[in-house]
């Protein structure tokens, strides 16, 4: 079937930053650290992670304008921008542009960047908990916010990060980079796409075959960032490239090559596009989603 996916990636990032913008915008007026929150989580990011959390509810059949699954997806774009105001630090990887714009310790200066990127992770969990009618939905709560805390603490994005700088200039084998970028990059994607599944009340069968779909998408991602890293455009991207190289980064590229590289993102996609076959067009959003990062500019 033809789908239009620029056009739901549009409809979808307005509701997003309509609704993230709604939830900023009360907090802490004429404050610095609000500034800088706001500047770092309003700027012009895809909102994949958010989008995913809406498309696998979707895909389940939930309610995509509960306001649950809002609260959801807009955590979950504050837990990734607040990741990057971190990661962008001259103590990680001293960053000077993002999302086409200076990085926010440029911007501000290092200690509103760090205490900006702070407080971003904990409004995030401010907002999961919500009140429900349905006496199914505390329980449902309870476990997106585990698995999304997981997902971006030690045993994943930020051990993922600690790797990231420990494999510097380091020959690490495949398997090992593999990992690193499944819990640097792919567990908060995994995150995103299950808790929408979650919220929406999907059983544990349905549940297995997203985190399949999303295991393999998100590890996609990791790679085509670093194909991108190589022969990306920063004007496109809005950040710059070489930077892997340039820190001896153990990246796919410098390891396996970049033809390799986008063999195995290909492979990766189409196994991921596989674990979606028992939803049929339901799960076209998720579907036209895997082919936009294998072909994506940024």
């Amino acid at each position: 079937m033809n789908f239009d996916l620029t056009g739901y990636l549009e409809q979808k990032r307005t509701v997003i930053n309509a609704a993230l913008l709604t939830r900023i915008s009360s907090k802490g007026d004429g404050s610095r650290l609000c500034e800088a929150m706001r500047y770092c989580l309003m700027g012009n990011g895809k909102r994949l992670r958010p989008i995913l959390c809406i498309a696998a509810a979707e895909a389940v059949g939930g309610d995509t304008k509960s306001p649950i699954l809002e609260d959801i997806s807009c955590a979950l774009e504050m837990i990734h921008t607040y990741s990057l105001i971190h990661d962008d630090l001259p103590a990680m990887d001293d960053d000077r542009l993002r999302r086409g714009r200076p990085t926010c310790h440029v911007r501000f200066d290092e200690a509103t960047a760090i205490l900006a990127g702070d407080a971003l992770l904990t409004l995030a969990f401010e907002l999961i908990p919500s009140s429900s009618a349905d006496p199914a939905m505390p329980s449902r709560i309870l476990s997106v916010i585990k698995m999304i805390a997981r997902a971006a603490g030690y045993h994943g994005m930020i051990e993922g990060q600690m790797r990231d700088i420990a494999y510097e200039k380091q020959n690490i084998n495949f398997a090992a980079v593999k990992e690193m970028h499944c819990l640097k990059t792919g567990l908060l994607i995994e995150a995103s796409v299950v808790s929408g599944a979650i919220i929406s009340g999907a059983d544990e069968v349905t549940i297995s075959c997203l985190t399949g779909y999303a295991r393999k998408l998100g590890l996609a991602f990791q790679v085509t960032d670093d194909i991108l890293n190589v022969e990306g455009d920063p004007a496109i991207m809005g950040k710059s490239a070489g930077t892997d190289a340039f820190r001896h980064k153990s990246a796919f590229p410098a390891m396996i090559g970049i033809d390799a590289s986008k063999k195995y993102a290909q492979e990766l996609i189409d196994k991921a596009i596989e674990s979606l076959s028992v939803f049929g067009d339901r799960a076209a959003p998720l579907c036209a989603i895997a082919k936009y990062v294998l072909l994506r500019k940024r």
